[in-house]
């Protein structure tokens, strides 16, 4: 398992380790394609991987993800190099979750919540910022329960039933499930103004720019459009649908540009973000953009069009 470095990362980043499991049918090169976009999408958030930890199992332990011994064998190098995080490629449950926080010496994260924390920090706008709360609080909901647990170690706490941890937890779900239920009003809200720009656009041709995330959506919508898109060599850099008139041999038609999708989005997040998705639905026509660059084209090729068929968009003409 090699030391991963990057001399142009500065020393202030968190460092973590990546943990990953190959199923026994699976090859490892594709165990390691998956970690390379882990990695990209660690870097996305401000943290440097410095090592992998890989291990073949039939299937991820229900319990605490990998083998017993192999977990013991990744907290003692945490707790040795001082790591800051634990990531997993894939969506811990609220009782993996916790068991492995009782066994690890640094914070954890899964794939889910890194991407859900990529997603806070780069919402910009009210809307973007409004469906990722919701996608959040939905996440968090069902893992307060570790979290507090982990609190009542912290402070001596005896962790008994009715004890002060539990009364915060109902307190914190209440709170939380208040919160959940006011992103969902604001959300319908906002999707109804949404409808109605949609249809005062008139009977332009609609078209769409979807594609796996970072393969260049944005930057092609600048070229066409001559727009300024935000557009950076960072996942998930568009949060926000961006819709703009464009006039082709004399053709006029509306492109907007989408969300990239990637392996295991969330559905938290596909539920979030229904309304930027709706741009998607309502199109007449989808551009499908492709790095063909990556090594990994061929299988974002069928993540996105099974993400199309996910938001009820796969009978749509694709190009």
């Amino acid at each position: 398992m090699e030391e991963k470095k990057n001399d142009t990362i500065t020393d202030s980043m968190e460092r973590a380790v990546l943990i990953a499991v190959t199923p026994d049918a699976a090859d490892n090169r594709r165990t390691e394609e998956y970690l390379d976009e882990l990695e990209f999408l660690a870097e996305t958030a401000g943290i440097r991987s410095v090592r992998r930890f890989t291990q073949r199992l039939p299937q991820p332990s229900s319990r605490i993800y990998v083998g017993p011994g192999k977990l013991e064998e990744i907290a003692a190098w945490c707790k040795e190099h001082e790591i800051d995080v634990a990531i997993f490629d894939d969506e811990l449950s609220p009782a993996q979750t916790r068991n492995i926080e009782g066994a690890m010496p640094c914070r954890i994260l899964d794939r889910t919540r890194l991407i859900l924390d990529i997603f806070l920090s780069r919402a910009r706008t009210a809307y973007a910022k409004t469906q990722v709360q919701l996608a959040h609080h939905e996440y968090m909901l069902p893992r307060l329960s570790g979290l507090w647990t982990h609190l009542e170690r912290q402070r001596g706490g005896t962790g008994t039933r009715g004890g002060a941890g539990e009364r915060e937890i109902e307190t914190d779900r209440r709170i939380i499930r208040n919160r959940i239920a006011k992103l969902k009003e604001d959300l319908q809200k906002i999707d109804r103004q949404m409808a109605v720009q949609r249809s005062n656009r008139g009977q332009l041709v609609r078209v769409a720019l979807v594609g796996y995330t970072n393969v260049g959506k944005s930057t092609l919508m600048n070229l066409i459009a001559k727009s300024d898109v935000f557009a950076e060599n960072k996942l998930f850099a568009t949060l926000d649908t961006t819709v703009r008139k464009v006039v082709f041999d004399n053709l006029p038609f509306l492109l907007s540009d989408t969300v990239g999708f990637i392996r295991k989005l969330p559905t938290q997040l596909i539920e979030s973000f229904k309304s930027t998705l709706d741009e998607v639905r309502e199109a007449d026509l989808l551009i499908h953009v492709v790095d063909i660059s990556h090594p990994q084209f061929e299988e974002q090729l069928d993540v996105v069009k099974q993400t199309l068929q996910e938001i009820g968009a796969g009978d749509k003409p694709v190009y």
